[in-house]
């Protein structure tokens, strides 16, 4: 290869690594009917206002299992909890609770997650569509 062919050659691109969470979008579409009707029943029988839905692809003693990623042959499994239940744990700190309810969205256009990956574990609120 002569000197300027070298000079003109692009430089190698570097792949990102794909996010998690990209496949937890793809199962959430799948998912959301099935996630709407478990928060609407949440709300009826008053079992609390604020449904919680946490995703994951690893084994979580959290919550009722509604959809398990094994069974269904997608990528993430989703467990049906509530604040109530969160801070309990305390993955809600009871000092934050009037907070949390404060920046919790309306469950029925809304599904709150608390997502769990290997580098930690947040809340999202996904809407529905």
């Amino acid at each position: 290869m002569q000197e300027e062919e070298k000079e003109n050659k692009p430089a190698p691109k570097h792949k990102l690594p794909v996010s998690p969470l990209k496949s937890l979008e793809k199962d959430l579409k799948y998912y959301q009917e099935s996630i709407r009707e478990i928060s609407a029943e949440i709300l009826k029988n008053k079992i609390s206002k604020y449904p919680i839905f946490i995703a994951h692809q690893h084994e979580v003693s959290l919550g009722e299992v509604i959809l398990d990623r094994h069974e269904l042959g997608t990528e993430w499994s989703i467990h049906a909890s509530t604040m109530e239940e969160l801070i309990e744990v305390k993955l809600i700190l009871e000092e934050r609770k009037d907070f949390f309810e404060l920046n919790f969205k309306d469950p029925s256009k809304f599904m709150c997650l608390f997502v769990i990956v290997p580098e930690g574990a947040n809340f999202a609120f996904h809407p529905y569509h």
